[in-house]
């Protein structure tokens, strides 16, 4: 079983910063394909935030683009995004994916963390 482990979300105003990061923690992963940040308001859809392939080639959404910066570590199996000049409209839960890892069990696909709560005030 994979499982991802988020952590550094929290309460800040708006204009602040905060920085997320998600960890593989599952013993006998030797590779995981594209990792990503998703995140879910109240009342809304999860929609994607951003994500980066194996390569380290970022994607983003059109609302977080210059604000947000996902990375990737591959040794350690982690990605984090870097949230710059939040705003309220950014108060959501942040989940990490992946969507597919290698293991020495089989391949693993659509792994989801449990999700942190990111609150924006004004």
């Amino acid at each position: 079983q994979v499982q991802l482990v988020e952590s550094g979300g929290g309460a800040v105003q708006a204009g602040e910063s905060l920085r997320l990061s998600c960890a593989a923690v599952s013993r006998g992963i030797f590779g995981i394909g594209t990792m990503s940040w998703y995140r879910q308001a109240p009342g809304k859809e999860r929609d994607l935030v951003a994500s980066i392939d194996q390569s380290g080639i970022p994607n983003y959404a059109d609302s977080v683009t210059g604000r947000f910066t996902i990375s990737r570590d591959n040794a350690k199996k982690t990605v984090d995004l870097q949230m710059n000049s939040l705003k309220v409209e950014d108060t959501a839960i942040y989940q990490c994916n992946i969507d597919r890892a290698t293991t020495t069990w089989g391949p693993v696909l659509d792994v989801w963390g449990q999700g942190t709560q990111v609150t924006v005030s004004s």
